[in-house]
């Protein structure tokens, strides 16, 4: 094999990647505009061939075909259903993955679903790992993810530099399963203190105080967090409501957070409260939110007038 100046082989520059989602697409483009040889697989056939047309790289026609292109596979996909499916399904990557392949899954999945299927996997002779993101749309656009991944050392440290390409941080959090769980607790937090933060903003305009000024104190003070930092004036107070990150995907992470808490016989009432809450904002706006759109049905049950 020929090695390249980072120490990967020809073999180890070919990745397949399976989910051309929001989030997808820009990450298998960063390794496209990485060197890498990317090889891409979509439920949508169309989302497919533009990837081929406008970014590079090979559309592959079937999940088989994706499977024999290369021996590193990651899946962006939304459940780790989908991810079982697409797996092991009759047509799935693993009828031709070679052995000694490694998957990477960097979907938000359920800690002990993924386990089961590193177990079945390890079987075939197939390492996995689980890579989940947190950043966003943008993040993932520049190349500068958090990523947190669980599984064994020296999988992980071959899979390191094609991680490297997509994330500004690579967080190892021990065994597989163990970068899905806490990909769900820090959405869980990241849930909670948005709705604390929102209700506290919606008061104090109630009571006639100015929305942005409100924000300006929240991070000056101790009341500041990720979300009055990067979300309230941007994409509250601006109306415009597009953080990159759906309502329907933190709903599902924070229902993952809340199942690991009641496998582990863990008491978590506001945990609780905090996913009845994201699942009621989910009920009355429907799929395809922003999440922080929230925003809009909390005023509205508050009586506040908002962007």
């Amino acid at each position: 094999m020929t090695a390249y100046s980072n120490g990967v082989s020809d073999m180890e520059k070919r990745v397949s990647f399976v989910g051309l989602g929001a989030m997808g697409w820009p990450m298998a483009a960063n390794l496209v505009r990485a060197g890498y040889d990317v090889y891409v697989f979509d439920a949508s056939s169309d989302a497919t061939q533009r990837f081929e047309s406008e970014v590079g790289g090979h559309a592959c026609a079937s999940l088989a075909e994706l499977g024999d292109a290369a021996d590193v596979v990651i899946t962006m996909l939304p459940t780790s259903k989908i991810v079982r499916n697409v797996l092991f399904d009759e047509h799935g990557v693993t009828r031709t993955l070679h052995a000694g392949a490694v998957v990477v899954d960097m979907s938000s999945g359920v800690p002990g679903e993924t386990i089961q299927i590193a177990r079945e996997l390890a079987a075939r002779d197939i390492k996995l790992v689980d890579a989940p993101v947190s950043g966003g749309t943008r993040r993932a656009v520049t190349g500068e993810l958090a990523i947190i991944v669980g599984g064994d050392e020296d999988v992980i440290d071959r899979v390191a530099p094609v991680l490297k390409v997509m994330g500004r941080s690579i967080t190892r959090t021990g065994p597989i399963g163990s970068g899905q769980a806490m990909k769900a607790l820090n959405n869980l937090a990241l849930g909670g203190s948005f709705l604390v933060a929102l209700e506290a903003l919606l008061v104090g305009k109630k009571f006639g105080l100015d929305p942005a000024l409100i924000v300006d104190v929240l991070n000056a003070s101790s009341g500041m967090n990720y979300n009055t930092q990067t979300k309230f004036r941007q994409f509250l107070l601006s109306g415009t409501y597009a953080a990159g990150f759906s309502l329907d995907l933190l709903v599902k992470d924070i229902g993952i957070a809340v199942q690991l808490a009641e496998e582990l016989d863990a008491d978590v009432p506001v945990a609780s409260v905090c996913k009845t809450i994201w699942s009621a904002a989910l009920d009355t706006l429907g799929t395809g939110h922003d999440h922080t759109e929230i925003a809009k049905v909390t005023a509205k049950e508050m009586g506040v007038s908002f962007p």
